[in-house]
């Protein structure tokens, strides 16, 4: 099935571009062969399978075992600025 005439200039208003003489020439030369290359894939049989992925999948998180953390000390160790034990950071929104 031969691609349909491209208006490129609708095309290029739709993503609103300002292109010259030029340039309009030159991207519908490329569209035409971009979709003539799409075209190619009718004349193929595609049906398959649908799959997400093209190997299995398996869970490779470790297993969530509970352990001691920071003590606040020690998270607060190499904090530029602390206040009252928190963090002080620069204030970011007004």
């Amino acid at each position: 099935m031969p691609a349909p005439e491209i208006n490129i200039h609708h095309v290029a208003k739709l993503a609103r571009l300002a292109l010259t003489e030029e340039e309009a020439v030159h991207f519908h030369a490329q569209l035409t062969s971009i979709l003539s290359h799409v075209d190619q894939l009718s004349h193929h049989d595609l049906q398959a399978e649908p799959s997400a992925h093209p190997t299995p999948v398996y869970d490779v998180v470790r297993e969530d075992v509970p352990r001691s953390g920071f003590s606040q000390e020690e998270a607060l160790q190499n904090a530029p600025r602390r206040v009252m034990n928190q963090f002080q950071i620069p204030k970011v929104v007004e």
